[in-house]
């Protein structure tokens, strides 16, 4: 089933529901931990999941004769596997995410051939990241620098038209893909008015629906879907939500997220810095609060970002649902 037909359900049927994202396993571990994870939060019927795809990584060694050597690893690979493990074991549809980073066309080509192969037909189309090793993000060679180049090559894909051209009467895939929103801005964007002309051109390019960065104040989301609509964005947008769970969230998050903390959530944070339980149930509290916020404006769905730490995640969903 489509994402955009599970939302448009959840919304027609007045039903609030969740959806989770969750990491692949790491080089070497097998189904268990992700499995585990996703047991917690089974009994409120997750609406779908997400898996994130991981680029490579850069580690150093020295060689025999005494120089540096630079190696490329994959510490997160099998989105794709995983992904068609979870659906097939529990049932739930599954979103696999496919990146530009260090990826050229023909290995997305492959990737989304497979997922044809394997009946994963919604994927989440991102640039991701740069490279740990680089200053700012740089594409592959035969890759591309965009989302919406991305997203235009699942479309094509859908329309017969692969990277070496047009097949005749080829089987057509059916991809559906998402696109990620930003409501405190990309952190590569020159304003904020560019940031929504990005996303309406990714929109406009086939995207089916839209899941935000997270968040913690939710009149920021509120005014992000407001500008969203005014620039002729009508797609579903979903609000994605975290629950801070350490102190060290205070400087992590806003770092790697390029989201604002609410100042009332840093005060109390840090009133019980000392207190490792309270600080995760402060947390859990303000992340059930934005969650209940957001159910009772009539969102259909929420998604959660989970780091494959569904606990707290449990916690939540059994405050709101």
């Amino acid at each position: 089933m489509r994402i955009r037909d599970i939302i448009e359900q959840s919304a027609n049927e007045g039903r609030f529901r969740f959806s989770c994202e969750m990491l692949p396993p790491l080089k070497g571990d097998g189904t268990d931990g992700v499995f585990a994870a996703v047991d917690n939060i089974m009994e409120f019927e997750p609406a779908w999941i997400d898996i994130t795809f991981h680029r490579e990584t850069l580690s150093e060694s020295i060689g025999a004769d005494g120089r540096r050597e630079r190696h490329t690893l994959r510490r997160r690979p099998g989105t794709v596997g995983i992904s068609a493990a979870i659906r097939s074991h529990y049932g739930v549809e599954v979103v696999p995410h496919l990146i530009c980073g260090g990826l050229s066309r023909y290995d997305i080509e492959d990737a989304l051939i497979d997922m044809d192969f394997l009946g994963l037909h919604n994927v989440l189309a991102l640039r991701g990241d740069k490279s740990p090793h680089e200053e700012r993000f740089t594409p592959h060679p035969q890759g591309h620098s965009r989302a919406v180049e991305l997203l235009r090559q699942i479309m094509d894909m859908n329309r017969g038209r692969f990277v070496d051209g047009l097949v005749d009467e080829c089987h057509h895939s059916t991809f559906s893909a998402g696109v990620a929103g930003y409501p405190e801005v990309h952190s590569d964007a020159l304003s904020a008015e560019e940031d929504i002309l990005h996303l309406k051109e990714k929109v406009d390019a086939g995207a089916d629906y839209v899941i935000t960065q997270l968040f913690f104040d939710n009149d920021k989301f509120f005014d992000f879907r407001r500008r969203c609509r005014e620039a002729g964005i009508e797609v579903p947008i979903i609000p994605g939500i975290k629950p801070l769970s350490t102190i060290r969230h205070l400087e992590i998050l806003p770092a790697t997220f390029g989201t604002g903390l609410p100042d009332d959530l840093i005060s109390e944070v840090r009133r019980h810095a000392g207190d490792p339980a309270a600080v995760r149930a402060i947390g859990t509290e303000w992340c059930t609060a934005q969650c209940r916020g957001l159910k009772e404006a009539g969102i259909p769905v929420v998604h959660l970002y989970t780091m494959s730490r569904t606990d707290q995640i449990a916690e939540v969903l059994g405050n709101v649902m």
